[in-house]
């Protein structure tokens, strides 16, 4: 929930300025009242009007967008807003527009202005709700606590499914409790969260917010591949030394595990640049290169062109994962990595692996979300179980989505894990790269992947 994040509304502003924009535009070129085609000065008029709602939203900058899962609730902030902008409209139109200004002008594009966004925003709305119910876009999440607060904060998750979580019960923080939805203690996290899927911990008892208790907390939960909030509901955080908190309205959420990708803003660049790069991979490089390889691999051995596999992604969601085939299809595909002289690699597939051509489809991973160009490569099933049960905290590389290419793989940490220590050194150079992400890192390890820079140090 990033409801109070200056990311989240600065995006909402810029829609608000291309729909007031197109509604201005659209008013000078056929209004249905007046005929402005020889209005003179109608640059001044855009100015006016940007400047106006700018300021209107500075006044009125009503956050939690999506707070609430009645639409009446979306709409009354809306009619509000515009009510500011009217006021200001006419307020700096008698400042700075021409004497005799066209007044009739200005409630004809807030008009057209407040239909647009009513619509478009209602659209925004119902895409929420159905990507809630999908299960595209929310965390599973379990609360710790039983107490009144916890309660509350249960029953609003529940009324408001477009906040993005998916409330599966509570824990007792005491080892006893009573109610159907309380599915046990917090010793029994690490199962509760395997068995019922669950990818995030809300604790609403101030308890734990001390340093001792904390560390013990987001140790167990970074076992598990949990991340943590903080919740209250008495402006707690606003006495208190912690800055980044995230307001609901009702309640308070803070991180106490902040990474940079948690940042809403670095997030949308990041994925911006993904899309950027996935598509012009897909369209200059791909778009040629796919019937020239499904042609070879068919001809080289019986089977599909691509190979489809369950890896483990952000959250601990599971996706598919789309390679070049390299392999005769065969049962162990899932479950056994490929060797040195492996002999269920194709000859194609040699050539494949050895120059990474057979992770070009992952591109497509990228452009619809599931991975990122940059980022700790997905594992198999098999490997997440096995290794999480090894190493510590080998989870926490879910804290973010996984790339095609990462910090990892270009020091040298990729293909045949056959030995525990090269899991650990993967997952060390993952935990670097999620607890101190920038954009030119990523640029830096894109480079490093092109001209093959220690690549294959440690690979098979």
């Amino acid at each position: 929930m990033e409801t109070d994040h200056p990311g989240i509304r600065f995006f909402y502003l810029l829609i608000d300025l291309f729909l007031l924009n197109l509604a201005v535009f659209i008013v000078f070129q056929f209004s249905p009242v007046h005929d402005y085609m020889d209005v003179p000065r109608r640059n001044l008029y855009y100015l006016h009007a940007n400047i106006s709602e700018i300021i209107a939203y500075t006044l009125y900058g009503k956050r939690n967008f999506f707070f609430t899962d009645k639409y009446r609730y979306r709409l009354r902030i809306i009619s509000i807003r515009f009510l500011v902008l009217i006021i200001t409209l006419f307020a700096l139109g008698e400042i700075f527009l021409p004497k005799g200004y066209h007044r009739v002008f200005l409630l004809e594009y807030v008009a057209f202005f407040f239909l647009f966004k009513v619509v478009v925003f209602y659209f925004i709305y119902q895409l929420h709700r159905y990507r809630y119910a999908k299960g595209y876009s929310f965390n599973r999440v379990i609360i710790l606590g039983t107490n009144n607060s916890s309660r509350v904060v249960g029953k609003i998750l529940n009324n408001n499914p477009t906040l993005g979580f998916k409330l599966v019960g509570y824990i007792s923080d005491k080892g006893n409790g009573a109610g159907e939805d309380l599915l046990g203690g917090l010793t029994e996290l690490p199962a509760l969260a395997k068995d019922h899927k669950i990818n995030m911990i809300f604790v609403t008892n101030p308890k734990y917010f001390t340093l001792k208790n904390t560390k013990e907390l987001l140790a167990l939960c970074n076992k598990t591949g949990l991340r943590v909030r903080y919740i209250l509901m008495n402006g707690y955080w606003n006495k208190c030394m912690y800055r980044k908190v995230e307001s609901a309205r009702f309640f308070e959420m803070f991180n106490p595990q902040q990474i940079p990708l948690d940042d809403l803003t670095l997030r949308l660049k990041k994925r911006a640049f993904d899309v950027v790069f996935s598509s012009a991979v897909i369209l200059f490089i791909f778009s040629w290169l796919l019937p020239l390889l499904s042609i070879i691999i068919k001809l080289n051995s019986k089977g599909p062109v691509f190979f489809v596999q369950q890896r483990t992604g952000i959250n601990n969601k599971t996706f598919n994962c789309i390679k070049f085939r390299t392999m005769k299809v065969n049962q162990e595909a899932d479950t056994k990595q490929a060797v040195k002289n492996d002999n269920r690699i194709t000859s194609i597939g040699n050539f494949l692996r050895k120059y990474n051509i057979d992770e070009l489809p992952q591109f497509f991973n990228v452009l619809v979300g599931n991975m990122s160009v940059v980022g700790p490569r997905p594992h198999m099933l098999k490997h997440t179980e096995q290794y999480s049960a090894l190493i510590e905290y080998y989870k926490v590389r879910h804290f973010v989505k996984p790339g095609i290419t990462g910090w990892a793989q270009v020091n040298g940490y990729r293909g045949l894990t056959d030995e525990l220590w090269k899991m650990q050194k993967r997952v060390e150079y993952d935990m670097e790269y999620l607890e101190n992400w920038n954009f030119l890192w990523d640029i830096k390890i894109i480079v490093m992947t092109l001209i093959g820079k220690n690549a294959y140090k440690n690979a098979m």
